[in-house]
């Protein structure tokens, strides 16, 4: 956030242009406009707000439906005109109850009784399948088996990975390529849910990565 001291707010006459974008699978969410309060109150509360040009009033994303979005990170652009609003939504963002205002946008429907598209596209997938372990966190819709896992508690969601590590251990030195990988979809599935579990995702895991792998 340290380039918000730049931003050109005269270009817009006080009005700024966020768009909001899933910190973790990258879809664009939404579209808003900022004031510099908007921004410092976003900043402030953790929860994205906006100017709403129809009201004339300052409005916190969620205020009315409780589907906020949780501020990650604010980017500015290379004109300093406009904002990058990086989130994790609570619930759909889009006034239609959809996950997007974009509705063909990129990333994950994560619409309850729906499943991660492409399971071996690429690793951004792990991003795509946060999402919807977050989705069904919020929901917990009836017959789904990540529902039972959060309604069991942590404990359970814990001794379900210790298991999946033993056992992605044990194919890793007796087993074939195809039992290690199914054991390792396992293991990654259970410790996405017991991220979840505990407020945080996948996401925060890489980020220590990065930091980690980052020049001293």
């Amino acid at each position: 956030m340290s380039q918000i001291e730049t931003l050109d707010w005269a270009k817009g006459e006080g009005l700024l242009p966020a768009v909001v974008q899933d910190a973790d699978t990258l879809r664009v969410l939404m579209l808003g406009y900022m004031t510099a309060e908007a921004l410092e109150v976003t900043r402030t509360t953790g929860h994205v707000t906006f100017f709403s040009r129809s009201k004339q009033r300052l409005w916190t994303k969620g205020e009315t439906s409780g589907h906020f979005l949780d501020l990650v990170d604010v980017q500015v652009d290379c004109d300093a005109d406009t904002v990058l609003v990086l989130a994790r939504p609570h619930g759909n963002t889009c006034h239609l109850d959809r996950v997007s205002c974009f509705p063909d946008a990129p990333g994950v429907d994560a619409s309850p009784s729906q499943e991660p598209a492409h399971p071996c596209a690429d690793v951004s997938f792990l991003g795509e399948l946060d999402a919807l372990i977050a989705k069904r966190h919020i929901d917990r819709p009836a017959g789904s088996y990540t529902t039972k896992l959060f309604d069991d508690g942590i404990r359970r969601i814990a001794q379900k990975v210790g298991e999946e590590g033993v056992e992605t251990a044990l194919a890793g030195v007796v087993q074939d390529d195809a039992d290690l990988l199914g054991e390792s979809a396992d293991l990654l599935y259970h410790l996405t849910v017991l991220l979840r579990a505990r407020g945080l995702s996948l996401a925060d895991a890489v980020n220590v990565l990065q930091e980690r792998h980052r020049p001293r």
